[in-house]
């Protein structure tokens, strides 16, 4: 390892969809490590619109709309426009910075999105979003998902709809070509990749990998890592950068020769 490439002979399993890892895998490379990608989820557009159609009908109606995901902005997005445009009157939230930075490339400024914690706790703590007793929400997500957000803008009395304009699907992997690369750490940026993972792998594969870190960038998942018995477990900030940086940092504490240490 070197500072110019301090990811030298390291291999990270990257596990986002595939269209998504490529701008970290490149990062990864970069810093000369070498980046096996692995994706552990497939993201693709619902086949059935009916109701997501119906509902951007409506658009007009609501008073926020809220996009969980970069892919909620994309597949969102190109619903609303593929019909006609964001109403002027409708406010526009997300939970993350990299959703926000979608919803800049699509020419929609303004954007409510929290800049400490990027999750729904951080955007329900924001001041513009306790007082919407009376509001209509529409959250553009998933099929399925975390139902905090919506639970308790219903508490603040809002009525809320959740619209699904993507879908996860788990594609059939080769767990052969994942352990025949004895990677040095595998990132993973969601719960359900890590179940997935989880469901592919038996006792002897779970051993094989018993000493891989693992980097994920929220504590929830991180929680999750460890129920399904990771043991050494990052939580990392929150996009690419940060990603990036928590497997330098990691890499330079096995430079020399301080041990792993994972913040859990």
């Amino acid at each position: 390892m070197t500072d110019d490439l301090p990811l030298a002979g390291l291999t990270v399993v990257v596990t986002r969809p595939r269209d998504q890892a490529l701008e970290l895998a490149q990062k990864i490379e970069q810093a000369g490590g070498v980046a096996l990608l692995f994706p552990l989820l497939e993201i693709t557009a619902i086949t059935d619109t009916n109701a997501l159609n119906g509902q951007i009908a409506r658009l007009g109606q609501f008073n926020l709309a809220i996009f969980i995901s970069p892919n909620a902005v994309r597949y969102g997005i190109a619903a609303i426009r593929a019909a006609g445009e964001l109403p002027r009157t409708l406010k526009i939230a997300t939970v993350g910075q990299g959703s926000a930075r979608a919803l800049r490339e699509t020419g929609i400024s303004n954007i409510i999105a929290p800049t400490e914690r990027f999750d729904s706790e951080g955007l329900l703590a924001l001041p513009e979003l306790n007082k919407v007793s009376g509001w209509r929400v529409l959250i553009f997500r998933g099929d399925g998902g975390r139902e905090l957000l919506g639970d308790t803008l219903r508490e603040r009395g809002a009525t809320v709809e959740y619209a699904s304009c993507y879908r996860r699907t788990k594609p059939r992997l080769d767990k052969g070509a994942l352990l025949a690369a004895g990677p040095d750490a595998i990132i993973a940026t969601s719960s359900e990749a890590l179940d997935h993972l989880s469901q592919m792998l038996n006792a002897g594969d779970r051993q094989a990998l018993c000493n891989t870190a693992l980097f994920v960038p929220h504590e929830r998942i991180a929680g999750r890592a460890r129920d399904l018995g990771w043991p050494r477990v990052h939580v990392t900030s929150s996009g690419d950068d940060g990603v990036c940086s928590a497997l330098i940092a990691w890499a330079g504490q096995r430079g020399n020769g301080n041990g792993e240490q994972g913040n859990a």
